[in-house]
């Protein structure tokens, strides 16, 4: 396993709290894992249900993005995704006060509506005619509706920008993929989407509170080491399996040479604290995915939730030093 011997921003310009942030995940990478969950609606019944089992809170937060999509199609839609989006509406009040109140570590993730072209859930590749290939190449009218789509979503990092939060930002999540509309034409297309989006936010809007977090296994999708922070991946293992996931640690960090961070963008069930306590495969974060599988004991029992959290390996909220 690589030693990480340096945690250089790939962002020049990237802020100090960003700086602090990727030194400690750097010092933290095979002598401790961050814990985290998902939550999709302002009610976090995910949040609630961890603290009642556990008396602790997880010291990462992810956070949806999806109703902050510009381009939702209210006219044609279904009403499972509607109560999605409604759900969703007002997120960004839970990670406020997650980042200003508990200052917790944040996450975002973005199921994107497409920027036109879509019905119900548009950020599938089934429910859209948006071309993600056709998106890259400057001047055609989707790579325009991109840009006014990306543009929209700045303007909301900015404000965490202005106040000097980090955020951990994970888009064109699970690319590898071809059920979302920027996988749908292949991972070396979704790699042209996000050295958009880089450059984009880094150059144009100057995020420099972004730590950007690539979330593909493939080699041939990976953009680049230099829009790249940190290297995740999405896994579902079966129900109650629970392990250090060194194959799947090994897969992932082939996709460079380079010594990078690497995280759990997303999972089912928790990874096993006590194997990951003696093989210390370097995971610097995990994030339970929300509902059935962070408020429920359909993926992980009260008692594998309550051994994680107090487990001596695992950084939970409270053990969490001051980053920002």
């Amino acid at each position: 396993m690589a030693t990480l011997k340096h945690y250089t921003p790939c962002n020049p310009n990237a802020s100090e709290e960003v700086r602090s942030v990727l030194k400690y995940l750097s010092d933290i990478s095979g002598k401790g894992i961050l814990t985290g969950q998902h939550t999709q609606t302002t009610v976090q019944k995910e949040l609630r249900y961890i603290e009642e089992v556990t008396g602790k809170l997880p010291a990462l937060c992810g956070f949806e993005l999806l109703a902050y999509s510009p381009n939702i199609n209210v006219e044609k839609t279904t009403p499972e995704c509607m109560l999605e989006v409604e759900e969703n509406k007002n997120t960004l009040d839970n990670a406020w006060d997650w980042a200003l109140g508990r200052r917790g570590l944040v996450t975002f993730t973005w199921h994107w509506f497409s920027p036109f072209g879509s019905w119900a859930k548009g950020f599938y590749a089934e429910n859209t005619t948006f071309d993600a290939s056709k998106a890259v190449i400057e001047g055609t009218e989707e790579y325009e509706a991109l840009l006014s789509d990306m543009d929209v979503m700045a303007g909301i990092l900015k404000e965490f920008c202005d106040k000097q939060i980090p955020i951990l930002w994970r888009p064109f999540h699970e690319s590898e993929g071809t059920w979302f509309w920027w996988g749908a034409k292949g991972p070396e297309v979704a790699a042209k989407l996000y050295r958009i989006m880089y450059d984009r936010y880094t150059n144009h809007h100057q995020l420099n509170n972004l730590i950007w977090v690539w979330n593909s296994p493939l080699v041939e999708g990976y953009p680049g080491d230099d829009v790249t922070d940190v290297i995740s991946r999405d896994l579902y293992p079966p129900k109650h399996v629970h392990t250090d996931l060194r194959p799947e640690y090994e897969e992932l960090v082939q996709i460079t040479p380079s010594p990078k961070i690497t995280s759990l963008g997303e999972i089912g069930v928790i990874p096993s604290m006590s194997q990951l306590s003696e093989t210390r495969i370097p995971w610097t974060w995990y994030m339970t995915w929300s509902n059935e599988y962070g408020a429920s004991e359909e993926w992980n029992t009260q008692e594998e939730l309550r051994r994680a959290y107090h487990h001596e390996y695992a950084i939970t909220l409270d053990k969490l030093p001051k980053l920002y």
